[in-house]
C-alpha cells in the first residue's frame, strides 16, 4: 500500500506539472473564447471552468481504468481519430448553444429597439451561463483529456502494467486531480479577469466580440473534428 500511495503522488506531481506548463496553452484557444462570449465574471467563472475541469477528470480516470483492463488498447485508442471527435463536435455544440442566446438576446424585438429596461433585463439574462452549455463543456473536458501527451501515455503505461481496473482509475484519477488544479485557477481568475477587461475596452463592439468568440469556438471545433487541428 505504501508504494501504491507512492505511486500515486508520484502520477499526482506529473501531472500538476504538465498543468502548470503546455496544458494551459492547449486549453486557450478552446475555453478563452467561452469566456469572452458568456460574459463570464469571478465569481461565477467556476460554472465554466468546474464542468470543463470535471470532464477532464472523468476522462482521465476512464482512461486508467480501461487501461488497467485491457492494457495497450486504450494507447491505440487514443492514437485514432476518435479522440479530436470528442473534443470537436463538444467545442461546436458550445459555439451552437451561445450562438442560440446571441440569437436570444439580440437587442432588437420585432423590428424595434428593446427599451432601458429591457436591455438591462436582457444583459442581466446574458450573465447567468447558460445550462445548455455545461454538458457541452463537460465533454470538451472529456476530449481534452482523450488527446495523447507524454505524461499522459506514462501514465497510461504505468496503469497497464497495474492489470487492474480499479488502480488504473487511481491512476488516472491522481493524474487528472494534478492536471487540473493550476489550469482551473488560472482560467477562473486571470482568463476571466482578461476577458472582463476585453469587454470593458470593447464595450461598443459589444456584439461584434461575442460573434467572433462563437466564430472562433465553431471554427476549432470543426477543425478539430476533421483533423485539421490536433491539441
Amino acid at each position: 500500500m505504501e508504494m501504491s500511495n507512492a505511486g500515486l503522488g508520484a502520477v499526482f506531481l506529473l501531472g500538476l506539472s504538465f498543468g502548470a506548463g503546455p496544458c494551459n496553452i492547449v486549453c486557450l484557444p478552446y475555453l478563452g473564447p467561452v469566456f469572452l462570449a458568456g460574459h463570464d465574471n469571478a465569481r461565477v467563472a467556476w460554472r465554466t471552468v468546474l464542468p470543463f475541469s470535471l470532464g477532464r477528470l472523468f476522462g482521465y480516470a476512464l482512461l486508467g481504468a480501461g487501461s488497467g483492463g485491457f492494457g495497450f488498447l486504450i494507447q491505440n485508442w487514443l492514437d485514432s481519430k476518435w479522440a479530436g471527435l470528442v473534443l470537436g463536435y463538444a467545442t461546436i455544440i458550445v459555439a451552437l448553444a451561445f450562438l442560440f442566446r446571441y440569437r436570444r438576446t439580440s437587442p432588437k424585438i420585432s423590428g424595434k429597439l428593446c427599451t432601458t429596461s429591457e436591455n438591462t433585463q436582457r444583459l442581466t439574462f446574458q450573465k447567468k451561463p447558460a445550462r445548455s452549455l455545461q454538458p457541452g463543456l463537460f465533454f470538451m473536458g472529456v476530449g481534452m483529456a482523450f488527446n495523447p501527451c507524454t505524461p499522459l501515455t506514462m501514465v497510461i503505461a504505468a496503469a497497464a502494467m497495474t492489470a487492474s481496473p480499479v488502480m488504473g482509475f487511481m491512476l488516472g484519477l491522481a493524474f487528472g486531480m494534478g492536471a487540473v488544479i493550476i489550469p482551473a485557477i488560472i482560467f477562473a481568475v486571470v482568463i476571466v479577469h482578461i476577458s472582463a477587461e476585453i469587454r470593458q475596452g470593447l464595450a461598443q463592439w459589444r456584439r461584434p466580440l461575442e460573434m467572433g468568440a462563437i466564430s472562433m469556438l465553431l471554427f476549432m471545433g470543426t477543425a478539430t473534428a476533421l483533423g485539421w487541428i490536433s491539441p
